[in-house]
């Protein structure tokens, strides 16, 4: 087997081998939920929001927004607890859009979590159009403070398909926030969904491949989940929604995974949908059991990160 090609016996370059790497000992994400409200949803850009988005803003595993940062943290990290006994700890600002707000409101926010015992990073998931100069100043000072990533939800880069789900912006928003993001040594991960309505496995490809020639540090890869009073539910009772079955889906995670350079990190292969609002693929549910498959067919075909990564 050829050299480097295996992350802590995975053949892509995980999450939890890149932290243990950079902390010595395992790290714990706490999902947190500040109170922050998102400007596809308020009416600045629409009220609606990304036609897939719950109503917990992508956050239905994060804390409970009625009480403060750190009884959210305190809260989660004792159920962790009763699982794993000891780590470090991650301040993930995960529901809504996390630099949408004034920079005083934010700094409170962010200093109530780096405050908590054992945190050794923060990640902060926001939207490319909610980073103004002054909130990126803020950002630029707590990267000097602590490990800090911004997650940003690209989800396409097929602009049809982005006018399509309601994203509210346009693949040149991206691009201008990443580079003003980088300029500012603030690492970068990205989202991106596989399965949205009308793309084709190319047009997946095509994202994926855009990203891997992109300067970012992480990408998360998600499922596309119809979930229960979504604006999704509309296209999907109109009979304008098919969905990837399993091995669609982990065939085209594993040929993704061999598209991107070894250097880029892979925070998510396949995305958790609550159990009580997931309508379709019912399949999902079964997250184990899909990485599982996902490790075993790169095995057997002998693929890895970086395979076909090719740089231009």
């Amino acid at each position: 087997m050829e050299e480097n090609i295996t992350w802590n016996g995975k053949r892509y370059h995980s999450l939890n081998s890149f932290l243990r790497g950079k902390f010595g000992q395992k790290v714990f994400k706490i999902s947190l939920d500040a109170g922050f409200s998102c400007p596809n949803r308020d009416g600045t850009i629409s009220k609606l929001g990304c036609v897939f988005c719950s109503e917990r803003g992508s956050g239905d595993f994060a804390g409970d927004r009625q009480f403060s940062i750190s009884k959210q943290f305190e809260d989660i990290k004792k159920m962790m607890n009763k699982k794993w006994k000891s780590g470090k700890y991650i301040a993930y600002f995960q529901a809504y859009t996390n630099t949408y707000a004034d920079v005083s409101i934010l700094k409170k926010e962010y200093d109530e979590a780096l405050i908590q015992d054992d945190v050794v990073a923060m990640a902060i998931a926001t939207r490319p159009d909610c980073l103004s100069d002054d909130v990126l100043d803020l950002l630029e000072d707590y990267n000097k403070k602590t490990y800090l990533w911004v997650e940003l939800g690209l989800q396409t880069i097929n602009d049809k398909t982005a006018r399509l789900i309601n994203r509210g912006y346009n693949l040149n928003v991206f691009e201008e926030s990443l580079e003003k993001l980088r300029k500012r040594g603030i690492d970068v991960v990205v989202h991106t969904i596989f399965g949205l309505p009308g793309e084709s496995k190319e047009d997946m490809l095509k994202t994926i491949d855009y990203i891997a020639h992109k300067d970012i540090k992480g990408i998360k890869i998600h499922l596309l989940h119809l979930m229960k009073d979504t604006p999704l539910v509309n296209l999907y009772d109109s009979g304008k929604l098919n969905f990837l079955d399993e091995k669609q889906y982990i065939d085209l995670i594993c040929e993704s995974i061999t598209r991107l350079p070894k250097s880029i990190v892979i925070h998510r292969l396949t995305g958790d949908a609550p159990r009580d609002l997931l309508i379709e693929p019912k399949w999902s549910l079964k997250k184990w059991e899909i990485l599982n498959e996902i490790d075993g067919n790169m095995e057997k075909k002998n693929l890895y990160q970086g395979l076909y990564f090719h740089t231009n």
